[in-house]
């Protein structure tokens, strides 16, 4: 979501007054399920990351639950309408229970390598669509997925007036199935809606759906607030609760994001 829809108006009113490009503000790809529209500018650098992010669910008496620190996305603007991301899961944490039995194992999680192309709207009009193929390279720790996947995103951010915004997205994914040792596509779509509380505080809902090849429909709820210490520091925090029986019960979150 947009940093701070206020700059939308100075954007324009620098363009015309003094015919420059001001730097667009920063717009974060977390803390909600659905991906920016837009890019990091070119020669720009940008770090989002989240504090912890815990995730719980229960299915017929078995208990899964995990935790990851420090999940960073790491960004460089290559031009002006494109930039790259690399997705470290730093320290995670996964455990399973079942009528008192336990496991639990950790390690450092698999890299996702992400391009964003934007397709027009980064710095003019009131719509921003965006590409962003990505590939996972597993690691083959204790918490890898030990698969090779991948896919396509494509997220459309829509600036409704000067204090919401609504995000768009659907996404396509390649995911390993280990039950065949195949492959199978997997498909996500989620609607976000932003608001401007304040110039520095904003909240956010959200409707995630997930299904996919012989899995159940999984309906998400989540919201959360932003706190913008500057133009380019912001922290977040937010709750994930599931709408359905086969959707994770419950994750709650922290992050933030700084551009240098």
């Amino acid at each position: 979501m947009r940093a701070n829809l206020f700059k939308a108006s100075l954007l324009l009113t620098c363009q015309a007054v003094f015919g420059i490009e001001p730097v667009r503000p920063m717009s974060t790809d977390r803390p909600d399920t659905t991906e920016s529209g837009y890019t990091v500018p070119a020669g720009m650098f940008q770090v989002e990351m989240s504090l912890f992010d815990y995730a719980r669910d229960t299915d017929r008496g078995k208990v899964a639950d995990q935790w990851i620190y420090a999940q960073t996305n790491l960004k460089a603007g290559l031009t002006q309408s494109t930039d790259l991301q690399v997705i470290l899961n730093s320290h995670a944490v996964a455990g399973e229970s079942e009528r008192g039995d336990a496991t639990r194992t950790s390690g450092f999680g698999d890299i996702t390598v992400r391009l964003k192309q934007n397709l027009w709207g980064n710095d003019s009009g009131t719509t921003a669509l965006a590409l962003m193929p990505y590939m996972t390279i597993p690691t083959h720790t204790k918490v890898s997925d030990e698969a090779w996947a991948g896919g396509l995103i494509m997220p459309l951010s829509v600036t409704l007036t000067d204090r919401m915004a609504l995000g768009l997205m659907i996404e396509g994914d390649i995911v390993h199935d280990t039950d065949t040792n195949g492959y199978d596509l997997e498909w996500l779509h989620s609607a976000t809606l932003g608001f401007a509380l304040t110039e520095t505080l904003g909240m956010y809902v959200e409707i995630v759906g997930i299904t996919g090849q012989d899995a159940n429909y999984q309906g998400i709820f989540d919201a959360g607030l932003t706190f913008a210490v500057s133009d380019s520091l912001i922290f977040d925090a937010g709750v994930r609760i599931g709408m359905n029986r086969p959707a994770p019960d419950l994750g709650v979150f922290s992050g933030v994001s700084f551009r240098f």
